[in-house]
C-alpha cells in the first residue's frame, strides 16, 4: 500500500501501454483500464511490467467507473497520478457520420470526466496531492477533415485540463494534457492512406512519432514536473506549436 499508485486507461495498448511501462519504470503500481476485448494485450503488459494489476471497464459506462473505481481501492487503497489515455476514433465525414457513431465518441469524453470526477473525490482530494494527465491530439488543435467528433473530443479534453486545474485551485493536484501528433499505433495505422500522407507531408521531423515519446512526457508530469499545471504540452514533431 506504501508503492504509488497510476491508473492508466487503455493501459494494454498503444500510448496506454507505453506509459503503463514508463510508469512502471518510475516505481509505480500501475492498473491497467481495459475492455474485454482488450484483456488478452492488457494481461501481456502486466506480464511485462509486474508490478500492478488489471481494472475493468467500459468507460461510456457510469457503473462500471464506480465498481472499478471500487475495486481499486480495496486492491490498491490509494491513487497517485491518473492518466486518461483510452481513445477511439470514429473516421467518417459530417455527412455519412451516424447519430450514433458521435455519440459512441461522446461517451468517452463523458467516461474521461467522471472517471477523473470519482478518482478525486475517492483519493486525490483526501490527500491534497495527485496528477491527472490527459492524453489529447494535435488534432483538437489543428482539426482533421474525416475526424470530427474525434477532433471536438480531444479539444474538450484540453478544455477540461484547463478548467480542472483551476477548480483545484490551492491543492497539490497538478492537471494538465499531452497532446501527440502522427504517433505510430494500432489506431493510426486504421487511418485512411490519404489522410496518413496528408499528415505525413505535413511533419518537419519527417518521420511518425513513437509511443515512447508520449510516454516519456507523461511520466515527467507524473514524477519531476511540481511546477507545472493547467497546460497542454505538444509532442508532434512540428507539426503545431501551440
Amino acid at each position: 500500500m506504501d508503492k504509488p499508485v497510476a491508473i492508466v486507461t487503455g493501459g494494454g495498448t498503444g500510448i496506454g501501454a507505453a506509459c503503463s511501462r514508463a510508469l512502471a519504470a518510475e516505481g509505480f503500481r500501475v492498473g491497467i483500464n481495459y475492455i474485454p476485448v482488450m484483456e488478452e494485450p492488457s494481461k501481456a503488459v502486466l506480464a511485462e511490467i509486474k508490478e500492478g494489476f488489471l481494472a475493468e471497464a467500459d468507460l461510456t459506462d457510469p457503473s462500471q467507473i464506480d465498481k472499478m473505481v471500487s475495486e481499486i481501492k480495496e486492491v490498491a487503497g490509494r491513487v497517485d497520478v491518473l492518466v486518461n489515455s483510452a481513445g477511439i476514433s470514429i473516421n467518417s465525414d459530417i455527412n455519412a457520420m451516424k447519430i450514433e457513431e458521435f455519440d459512441r465518441q461522446r461517451e468517452l469524453v463523458r467516461g474521461a470526466w467522471y472517471l477523473t470526477k470519482r478518482i478525486l473525490r475517492q483519493f486525490m482530494i483526501r490527500t491534497n496531492t495527485g496528477r491527472i494527465i490527459n492524453i489529447s491530439s494535435v488534432v483538437g488543435h489543428t482539426g482533421n477533415p474525416g475526424q470530427i467528433p474525434y477532433t471536438m473530443e480531444k479539444a474538450a479534453l484540453d478544455a477540461f485540463t484547463k478548467s480542472l486545474s483551476k477548480e483545484l485551485w490551492g491543492r497539490n493536484i497538478l492537471v494538465n494534457s499531452v497532446a501527440p501528433g502522427f504517433i505510430d499505433t494500432a489506431m493510426t495505422r486504421e487511418l485512411p492512406e490519404e489522410v496518413k500522407e496528408r499528415m505525413m507531408s505535413n511533419i518537419p521531423l519527417a518521420r511518425l512519432g513513437k509511443p515512447e515519446e508520449i510516454a516519456d512526457v507523461v511520466a515527467f508530469l507524473a514524477t519531476r514536473a511540481s511546477y507545472i499545471t493547467g497546460t497542454v504540452i505538444h509532442v508532434n514533431g512540428g507539426i503545431y506549436g501551440g
